[in-house]
């Protein structure tokens, strides 16, 4: 050292180097092999290498750093309502329509279609979050808009595109386009029969034809799609849905006006905004008064996507916290060495391949529900359920991740704020934890066949232990007079149906550690890190991270 040398700088934990996000996670790979979509081991090993350069973090960092900006009008003062982006947004965006991740199920289906994109979905999460937003709408939205014949003809090449056309111009210009949302008002929140815009017919009404829209939404998700399918109502009757585009038929704006762009918590390299309608032109989607039955069918894809979106960045923190326990050295040795230490972040492992077998098997579900009684219990039942306990067991697992690092992981540098950021819009988007888990008791009423098939699946684990299966039974009875039981009720569903895909699928040290830790442990569900022996939380970290396997 120069004598006016203050120190050294070691013991320092530098940046990642490039890996593979598929090849290093061991969980995601037996997932996707075992639920129907081995056909894509090769593209998907591809796709991981792609995504886990530094390049694709940097240009995640950049479109966080440098948020969408509202242009209210042009420089001849023409109203233009555009959303102005980072080139990092675009560039990430091309490379999710490069992938299919917006349509490729639908435009070629086959077994393990949804399987190989939920796979890909939750590799493109780790990089990136924001760009899944209006990825997932545009995938949601697809089957509603294919049931449309006329309008399908018109939209089939643009929404099967493999291209990402950002251009602000009328759809027969466009190589591509994107679908977005538009339900939420400022009176009704989650209560969209309490929605106030309304909807006049134009030539007479009915599906299919055009109607004028006034009103309002106050959340307008990726306000700079093509396209948004909205609720609005005729008179006093219930809520319909509507094709709303950008551009009206006659190649003129339409009359969407968006009136601020939303300053969020996180998502911030993604647009949501708040617009009025000044005699919008729309098109009624289905039969009138049908339209939230219609948009909850929409929903049920989208909120897979949010179990994919949180399993993806529990995924990316443990990654991000496993990277740095294995070169930081404290009192003489790694974290990773260290027994406490150990125990957290193989805790955190077990829940995050928990999770993505969890959602790799909901994928799968909708693949096989018309034809299997189970599949069809995991999608009507468990799609809710999942999206309440693993969204929010994101934000708890993504603060220990950033805990890992110490204060490290609370300054910009570091990946993991932005991560804690983005995890809390997967729980509130689609419905937040109590109409969710409220969801859950509907779909348990409603739907005897599927009760008694989970019922039956579950009760034929080999790991579950039977005072869990008689305690879930007693909430089960109990729930219909109780509706404050719900979240217990999605909580336990959730646990039950993990800790029986472990027990089917994973080594049994895993299985055996998240029944103990998560069914039968006093403290389990609390804080990450209880429960776990050394020599199990070390397995559980060879397994999660091979990478820096001890």
């Amino acid at each position: 050292m120069h004598e006016w040398s203050t120190h050294e700088v070691d013991n320092v934990v530098p940046d990642a180097a490039e890996y593979n996000l598929y090849d290093t996670d061991q969980a995601l790979r037996d997932a996707v092999l075992r639920e129907g979509a081995a056909w894509a081991d090769d593209a998907l090993h591809g796709i991981g290498a792609e995504l886990g350069r530094p390049a694709q973090r940097e240009l995640a960092r950049q479109a966080n750093a440098f948020a969408p900006q509202w242009q209210a009008y042009d420089a001849q003062g023409r109203r233009v309502d555009q959303v102005r982006f980072h080139p990092a947004w675009h560039s990430l965006m091309g490379d999710i329509w490069r992938r299919g991740l917006h349509a490729s199920a639908w435009q070629h289906p086959r077994e393990g279609a949804l399987v190989a994109r939920a796979a890909a979905f939750l590799m493109q999460g780790q990089v990136e979050a924001g760009t899944l937003c209006p990825t997932t709408m545009t995938f949601a939205a697809i089957p509603l808009l294919r049931a449309e014949p006329a309008l399908w003809q018109t939209l089939e090449p643009h929404l099967f595109s493999s291209d990402y056309d950002p251009a602000d111009l009328p759809l027969p210009r466009k190589r591509g386009m994107l679908v977005g949302m538009g339900l939420t008002e400022k009176q009704g929140g989650s209560d969209l029969r309490a929605i106030s815009t309304r909807a006049s017919a134009l030539a007479g009404g009915g599906g299919g034809r055009a109607y004028s829209l006034v009103g309002h939404k106050w959340f307008f998700s990726a306000p700079q799609a093509d396209a948004h399918l909205v609720l609005a109502r005729e008179g006093d009757a219930a809520p319909s849905c509507f094709y709303v585009p950008r551009w009206g038929p006659e190649g003129r704006r339409n009359g969407v006006r968006l009136r601020r762009l939303k300053d969020k918590l996180g998502n911030r390299s993604n647009a949501s905004g708040e617009v009025e309608f000044e005699g919008a032109w729309g098109l009624l989607l289905g039969e009138p008064g049908r339209g939230i039955a219609l948009m909850l069918r929409m929903a049920h894809a989208t909120r897979m996507d949010n179990v994919l979106g949180s399993a993806a960045l529990l995924r990316a923190g443990l990654v991000v916290a496993m990277h740095h326990a294995s070169r930081r050295r404290a009192f003489g040795r790694t974290l990773r060495e260290q027994p406490l230490m150990q125990a957290v972040l193989g805790d955190l492992a077990l829940e995050s391949e928990a999770a993505t077998a969890l959602a790799l098997r909901l994928a799968a579900s909708f693949e096989r529900a018309q034809h299997d009684p189970l599949a069809a219990a995991l999608q009507r039942i468990l799609t809710p359920a999942a999206k309440f306990w693993v969204c929010k067991r994101a934000v708890q697992a993504l603060a220990e991740c950033m805990e890992a690092l110490g204060g490290n992981g609370y300054v910009e540098e570091s990946d993991l704020p932005r991560l804690l950021r983005e995890a809390p819009v997967n729980s509130i988007w689609e419905g937040s934890g109590n109409v969710v888990a409220l969801d859950v008791l509907r779909a348990l009423r409603t739907e005897p066949d599927c009760v008694d098939a989970l019922r039956e699946w579950l009760a034929a684990s080999a790991v579950l232990p039977r005072s869990a299966l008689l305690a879930f039974d007693g909430l089960l009875a109990a729930a219909p007079r109780e509706p404050a039981l719900a979240r217990e009720v999605a909580q336990q569903l959730v646990l039950l149906v993990q800790a029986a895909l472990l027990g089917a699928h994973a080594p049994a040290q895993v299985a055996e550690a998240f029944v103990a830790t998560r069914l039968q442990h006093a403290g389990s569900g609390r804080v990450f890190g209880v429960g776990l022996s050394a020599a199990v939380a070390q397995g559980l970290l060879g397994r999660a991270w091979p990478l820096d396997a001890a």
